[in-house]
This record gives C-alpha cells, structure tokens and sequence, in this order.
C-alpha cells in the first residue's frame, strides 16, 4: 500500500474517533476508489486489522 493510502486512512480513522464522520469519509473515499485491485486488497486487509483504530478513544 502507498504511504499516501496509509496515511490516509490513519487520519480518516482519527477524525472518525473525534466524530468527524463526514470528514474522515472526505479523506478515505477518493483513495479507496482510486486503488487497484492490489491495493484495495492491502486496505481491506489494513481495515480488518486496524478496525479498532475507528472506535478507541483517542
């Protein structure tokens, strides 16, 4: 995965966990659609393994 995706998704996951939904979907959706299908495998993976990461307390 590009470091721009990671990052991507670690601040989505941020701004969700400050109930910035809306915001973090903002982040997370172009780089989500812009994935190949290589990609998009390693971010699926990434959410299952970081799904915490959404709902902890920051």
């Amino acid at each position: 995965m590009r470091d721009s995706t990671r990052h991507a998704l670690e601040r989505a996951a941020e701004l969700t966990r400050n109930n910035r939904l809306v915001d973090a979907m903002a982040i997370a959706e172009p780089v989500i659609i812009a994935a190949d299908e290589f990609e998009s495998a390693e971010i699926r993976q990434w959410l299952r393994e970081h799904a915490d990461d959404f709902t902890k307390e920051g």
